[in-house]
C-alpha cells in the first residue's frame, strides 16, 4: 500500500469514528453530559500521556507552554474544545444529532469566513457563493422551524474559533490536545468527585457504564492520531473532502438509527448546505491543483537556473 493510500485509509478511519460516535454517546444518555465530558478528558489524557511517553515526547508538553502567551492561547483553546465536546454529547443525548450533523457540515464554510475576516484570506467567487448558500440554509431552517438551529451554529462557531486559535501555535495535534485536556483535567476531577454520590455512576456502580466511560478516552484519542497521520500524507483538499464522511454518518445516525424528525424544512436546508459544500469542494480542489502546478513550475525554473 502506498503512503498516500495509507493516508486515505487513516483519514477515512478517523472520520468514520467521529461520524459513528453518536451511537456511543447515545448509550450514555443516562449520565449527565458534563460527567461524560469529564471522563472523556481524563481517560483521553491518560492515553495521550501514554502515547507520548512511549514515543519519548513528554518533554514536548512543557516546551509547548514555555511562554505566557502560549499558555493563554492553550487555555482559550481548551475552553473552546470543551464547549464543543460538551454541546455535542448533550445534543446526542437529547435527540439533536441532526443539528450536530448540520453543524459539522457548516464548519468548513465558517472556517472560510473566519479566514477572510480575521486573516484577510482571499475567497474565490465560488467560495463566496458557498457561504451565501449556507447562510440561506440557516435562515430557511430558522423560518421553517420557528427557531434558529443554535446547536449547529454554536458547534460550527466553537470549532471554527478553536481552529483559528490553534493556527497561532506551531505544535502537533497530539501534543496540543494533550496540553488542552491537561489544563482541564483538574476541573474534570473536581466535577466527578462532587457528583460521586449521584447513582454511583462516576467511578463505580454499573460495570458496563463505567467501561463505556473509560472507552471515551480511546474514542477521543484514536481518531485524532489517525487524523494527524493522514494530514502529513495528504493534500489539504483531500483531507477536507474526506472529513465530510463525519457529518454524513452523523446524519445517517440521526435519521435512520435514532428516528429524529427530518421534514421538508430540514430537507430544503440540507440541500442548500450540500450544494454549498459541492461548490466549496470544487473550488478547493481547483486552488490546490493550481498551487501544485505553481510549485512544480517554480521548482523546474530553479532547476534550469
Amino acid at each position: 500500500m502506498s503512503d498516500q493510500a495509507r493516508g486515505v485509509a487513516a483519514m477515512v478511519g478517523a472520520a468514520s469514528i467521529w461520524g459513528l460516535s453518536p451511537i456511543f454517546y447515545k448509550h450514555l444518555s443516562h449520565i449527565p453530559a458534563l460527567e461524560v465530558l469529564s471522563h472523556r478528558m481524563i481517560w483521553s489524557l491518560a492515553l495521550f500521556l501514554l502515547v507520548l511517553g512511549v514515543q519519548n515526547r513528554l518533554r514536548e508538553i512543557w516546551q509547548a507552554v514555555n511562554s505566557f502567551r502560549a499558555l493563554a492561547i492553550f487555555m482559550v483553546a481548551s475552553v473552546m474544545i470543551a464547549a464543543n465536546w460538551a454541546l455535542f454529547i448533550w445534543s446526542v443525548q437529547v435527540g439533536q444529532t441532526t443539528q450536530t450533523s448540520l453543524g459539522y457540515y457548516i464548519y468548513p464554510l465558517v472556517a472560510v469566513l473566519i479566514g477572510r475576516i480575521i486573516f484577510g484570506e482571499t475567497l474565490s467567487r465560488a467560495q463566496w457563493y458557498a457561504v451565501v448558500l449556507a447562510a440561506l440554509a440557516v435562515m430557511l431552517l430558522t423560518y421553517g422551524l420557528g427557531t434558529a438551529p443554535w446547536v449547529a451554529l454554536v458547534l460550527a462557531a466553537t470549532f471554527g474559533l478553536y481552529g483559528m486559535i490553534k493556527k497561532q501555535l506551531d505544535v502537533g495535534p497530539v501534543v496540543s490536545v494533550t496540553v488542552e485536556v491537561l489544563l482541564l483535567a483538574p476541573l474534570a476531577v473536581i466535577l466527578l468527585l462532587q457528583t460521586r454520590h449521584n447513582d454511583a455512576a462516576v467511578f463505580g456502580g454499573d460495570p458496563a457504564t463505567f467501561g463505556l466511560l473509560v472507552l471515551s478516552g480511546p474514542l477521543t484519542a484514536l481518531p485524532l492520531i489517525l487524523f494527524s497521520y493522514a494530514a502529513r500524507r495528504l493534500a489539504m483538499a483531500t483531507v477536507g473532502l474526506l472529513q465530510y464522511i463525519n457529518p454524513t454518518l452523523q446524519f445517517g445516525c440521526a435519521v435512520f438509527l435514532f428516528g429524529e424528525p427530518f421534514g421538508g424544512w430540514h430537507m430544503a436546508a440540507f440541500a442548500l448546505i450540500w450544494s454549498a459544500l459541492a461548490l466549496y469542494s470544487v473550488s478547493r480542489f481547483g486552488q490546490d491543483r493550481a498551487r501544485r502546478k505553481a510549485s512544480r513550475a517554480a521548482a523546474a525554473s530553479g532547476t534550469i537556473v
